[in-house]
């Protein structure tokens, strides 16, 4: 049986918070240990707001509970309007996530048909106990670095192996068909990324570390791109010297796609193979019309996935930002 690390946490501050419960002397001080596993998260950025949820709804639920039972006294209708008046307000000051451990700590108002100070203060405690050592727990999150950069290289390979085949098919005269699923597969590989970037952000509050998920946001739209690019190149039937130049500059981008690469100056030779076509002889059929159309279209949408990776590489260089 594998025990993971959230239930380790989970047991050991269920533990620790009873302990100090008890320590400070607070009636029901198994509720701070319960407050704890429900509040043990899989992010620090979870657990801050889960936290700061809860002690505000439980100071508006001693608030709204005490005036109704100073009003109308210790009955089962009034706990049930309490719930009335409660949840709705919660609901507007979205701290929904307090609502069932707000209102338990209030039963204990109930249970002892008091609301004098020392219960008021007893309650309070038992949510700070609870949620503190919640938050100490998630302190410590494992880092997904080198999972992150793993998923870095397999999705730079799959984008390399997609140019490359793109290439040949410009080079060959054949219509490119995705027989090996990669688009698929990249398509699942950046989804996963992309939550796996989100939770190392979530887990590097005072850090902020944003590059993996910017990372993933530029790839996931250049694989966008590719997606037309490979639409363009269904309709294309036709090799000649502009495709054979288009194929070499797709073929040069495959070899060196990577994290590091600014692309400056593949930008630079496909502004310059842009300029050729706008200064090459009309087409004088039909078909070369098309084809030149198809490669114009093609070679528009190369330029703008380069100019994604560039964008990105000047406002945001690699892990130094």
């Amino acid at each position: 049986m594998k025990i993971g690390l959230r239930t380790l946490k989970t047991a050991l501050g269920a533990t620790l918070a009873l302990i100090m419960a008890q320590l400070l002397h607070l009636d029901y001080a198994i509720s701070a240990g319960i407050i704890v596993i429900l509040s043990v998260q899989n992010t620090k950025m979870d657990s801050f707001k889960l936290a700061s949820q809860r002690l505000l709804s439980t100071v508006l639920a001693l608030g709204i509970s005490s005036a109704l039972f100073a009003l109308l006294g210790y009955q089962p209708y009034v706990f049930g309007l309490y719930l009335l008046l409660f949840i709705p307000v919660t609901a507007k000051l979205k701290v929904t996530d307090g609502i069932v451990v707000s209102s338990v700590l209030v039963t204990h108002l109930y249970i002892e048909q008091s609301i004098a100070l020392h219960w008021q203060i007893n309650e309070l405690l038992l949510m700070f106990v609870g949620a503190g050592i919640g938050i100490l727990m998630n302190l410590y999150m494992p880092t997904l670095e080198e999972k992150l950069i793993a998923e870095q290289r397999a999705i730079e390979s799959l984008m390399q192996r997609i140019l490359g085949q793109m290439a040949h098919s410009l080079k060959e005269e054949a219509v490119y068909v995705d027989t090996d699923g990669l688009f698929p597969l990249l398509d699942q590989k950046l989804v996963d990324a992309e939550i796996m970037a989100e939770q190392q952000f979530n887990n590097v509050i005072f850090e902020r570390a944003h590059y993996y998920v910017k990372y993933f946001d530029m790839r996931h739209l250049q694989f966008t791109i590719l997606a037309l690019m490979k639409q363009h190149l269904i309709h294309f039937d036709v090799t000649n010297e502009q495709s054979e130049q288009l194929a070499i500059l797709v073929g040069n981008t495959a070899v060196c796609l990577d994290e590091n690469n600014p692309v400056t100056e593949l930008v630079k030779d496909v502004d310059q193979l842009l300029e050729v076509f706008r200064k090459s002889p009309l087409p004088q059929t039909r078909e070369e019309f098309e084809n030149r159309a198809t490669l114009f279209q093609f070679l528009n949408d190369f330029h703008h996935l380069l100019e994604v990776k560039r964008e990105f590489y000047e406002h945001l260089h690699p892990k130094e930002n």
